[in-house]
């Protein structure tokens, strides 16, 4: 295989969950909090998108630091009782990658339990390694913390490392690293994501199957 480990970010990677969890979470913190604020959910994908969501919610929303304590608990109990279900094509894809030897890693927004919880319900394979929201804040995503400890313990190149993340900040972190960076396209439509990822990226895949073929095809996508 071209690549020996691919790297996944998870929300709107691996799983839909953005558009059936995160979102309508928003939606319900802000009508007690912000209710002036009613941001659609093309629009959530496109702060999240840049800058990300603590200036999103911090400068653009106005939250304060109370309040994004609040947001964050109110968040975790919305999502304690919501399993969001993984793309079509990815648990196959995942399995193949697994048995030919490749390395398979997470680095996320999420909390690492709800990662595994998440694998553990659509019958994914186990991560090798899991960075996720529980590491301290500033080794979290765009930081290339994670990428080099992904190097350090399988004795990995750059070269042998692909990032596959739906939004910038996975884009900064491979970037960063010196790591390729392919972007998942199937999760929204969004057209400032879209172009900006299209002009940006090593590739651009619009499909779970486009994935699959710049993994295991000779021909690439």
């Amino acid at each position: 295989m071209k690549y020996s480990c691919i790297i996944l970010d998870h929300d709107d990677t691996v799983v839909n969950s953005t558009a059936t969890i995160h979102y309508p979470a928003f939606l319900a913190y802000m009508k007690d909090v912000r209710p002036e604020i009613n941001y659609t959910c093309d629009e959530y994908f496109e702060y999240n998108f840049d800058p990300g969501v603590i200036p999103f919610f911090h400068d653009i929303c106005g939250l304060s630091e109370q309040e994004m304590k609040e947001e964050e608990a109110f968040w975790n109990n919305f999502v304690k009782t919501r399993i969001p279900e993984a793309y079509p094509g990815l648990k196959e894809m995942m399995e193949r990658y697994r048995e030919a030897g490749g390395k398979i890693c997470v680095v996320s927004h999420s909390f690492s339990h709800y990662i595994l919880r998440d694998y553990e319900a659509n019958g994914l394979p186990e991560p090798d390694l899991i960075f996720g929201w529980d590491m301290e804040p500033e080794l979290r995503k765009p930081n290339p913390h994670a990428v080099y400890e992904i190097e350090k313990k399988y004795s990995l190149k750059p070269e042998e490392i692909l990032m596959v993340d739906d939004l910038k900040p996975g884009y900064d972190m491979a970037r960063a690293a010196g790591v390729n960076f392919a972007a998942a396209g199937w999760a929204n439509d969004v057209a400032k994501i879209r172009n900006f990822m299209m002009k940006n990226c090593d590739y651009y895949c619009r499909t779970v199957e486009d994935l699959s073929k710049l993994l295991f095809s000779t021909e690439g996508i």
